[in-house]
């Protein structure tokens, strides 16, 4: 990508124009104290010598080629703590989103862009180009194994276009891409608690890197397959895998082109803890008697810019119950104040590695604080960011999935599933 002083060949946005829509009813930039919280509470401030403030105090003097021309745009994860700590509420990430827009496809992180025209190219809507009857091979192979190695589960079913089903479920393609075995404990929990689910052998994937890229038709196209896919086969609920932009960028975008679903949004997270309220997922911390500690990461799409605080408590009440009241420590601030780790946005594929990891030493400083062995995170780009900033950072934490501590403490993890838990649990 060009430095900011080598301005692209692009039109500039009028941003002061655009801020101005983003003003609630009765508010004024006038009445604005240049109090600086959305730039105090931002990871990414003073990257590319850009933060917030200075990005809309730069829009209201008109300074629209500079901030059209900025590199800063793709340090900024579009995380929204800037808007939730904004007196007026102002959405600095709608600007962020219209000045990737205009960036040339050639100009824009690589890594973004790759990623969305995987999804593209084919049905499956894969941003690592998996295609559909590769998925469907390597489900029913895991399935199989699953049933040969564990008598418990010789009656498991992971279902594939089943009319009618409850629960449809979207699955994020780093699973069956990269680490297969890591489909099997998701799986296990819905057949314990009895659940009626399915995957689509069209728009199964569950990322859109089109909507970080910038790009609105490629980001309706995405959602107008996936939703197509679950109206098709009749499902009620509509759920994606432990993934947190998944959510955010499927309901926003119905609701940004106005598309026509005939199903309602489900949090994997709030299922997690209704079961276990229910008793139908019967976890405890008898396993840790390490007295291991653990605290969790609130993934910025799905908490603050999705469902907020409630599935933030649900996480807490989920991770509290498998490991144990005393063995949980939170981060601060957390829930819809919680700083974004760094790697949602499109970030992880923009190729700004140092960037990247600047902006993620706030989050790796949250963590040593509270002295956790482990973090909980059910969002991938978060796993993958902390985990690369605690190795860079030299941390001694390890990052996990909430599947694999619920299968854990039921007893049905099995051998291969322990790639993230470490070697004091390996044996357990």
């Amino acid at each position: 990508m060009p430095a900011t002083s080598e301005l692209l060949p692009i039109a500039p946005i009028d941003f002061k124009a655009k801020a101005d829509e983003l003003l609630p009813e009765g508010a004024s930039y006038d009445s604005c104290l240049n109090c600086g919280l959305c730039s105090s509470g931002c990871p990414a401030s003073g990257l590319e010598g850009m933060d917030p403030r200075r990005f809309i105090r730069m829009a209201m003097l008109g300074m629209n080629e500079e901030l059209s021309n900025t590199r800063w745009i793709w340090t900024c994860t579009q995380c929204r703590r800037c808007m939730y700590v904004c007196p007026m509420s102002i959405d600095v990430s709608v600007l962020v989103g219209l000045a990737r827009g205009q960036w040339p496809d050639e100009k824009k992180p690589q890594g973004i862009v790759r990623s969305c025209d995987a999804q593209l190219r084919f049905s499956s809507t894969s941003a690592m180009g998996l295609r559909t009857e590769d998925f469907i091979e390597i489900v029913e192979e895991i399935a199989d194994e699953v049933k040969e190695s564990d008598e418990r589960f010789n009656d498991l079913e992971a279902p594939i276009d089943k009319q009618g089903a409850y629960f449809f479920i979207n699955q994020n393609s780093r699973e069956p891409a990269v680490e297969p075995e890591e489909l099997a404990p998701l799986w296990k929990i819905f057949h314990y608690v009895g659940a009626d689910w399915t995957y689509a052998s069209k728009g199964w994937a569950a990322e859109n890197f089109c909507m970080f890229a910038g790009d609105d038709a490629a980001w309706e196209t995405m959602v107008r397959q996936r939703v197509d896919a679950v109206n098709e086969l009749g499902c009620k609920v509509w759920v994606n895998t432990e993934c947190g932009h998944s959510f955010y960028t499927l309901w926003k975008g119905i609701d940004k082109f106005g598309l026509d679903a005939h199903f309602e949004p489900g949090s994997l997270i709030t299922y997690y803890a209704q079961w276990i309220r229910e008793g139908k997922l019967p976890v405890n911390a008898d396993w840790n008697t390490m007295g291991l500690k653990f605290t969790l990461q609130d993934p910025c799409q799905l908490v603050r810019k999705s469902i907020g605080d409630p599935v933030a408590d649900d996480l807490r009440f989920v991770a509290r119950a498998l490991v144990g009241e005393d063995n949980f420590v939170d981060m601060q601030p957390c829930r819809s104040a919680n700083y974004c780790c760094g790697g949602g946005g499109g970030f992880l594929q923009a190729g700004m590695n140092e960037q990247r990891r600047a902006y993620g030493k706030r989050k790796f400083d949250q963590i040593m604080t509270t002295q956790a062995d482990y973090v909980l995170t059910p969002c991938h780009n978060c796993h993958s960011q902390m985990e690369d900033i605690g190795e860079h950072y030299d941390g001694h934490y390890r990052v996990v999935h909430y599947w694999t501590l619920i299968c854990l403490s039921l007893g049905i993890l099995g051998e291969n599933e322990r790639k993230y838990l470490g070697p004091e649990l390996m044996d357990l």
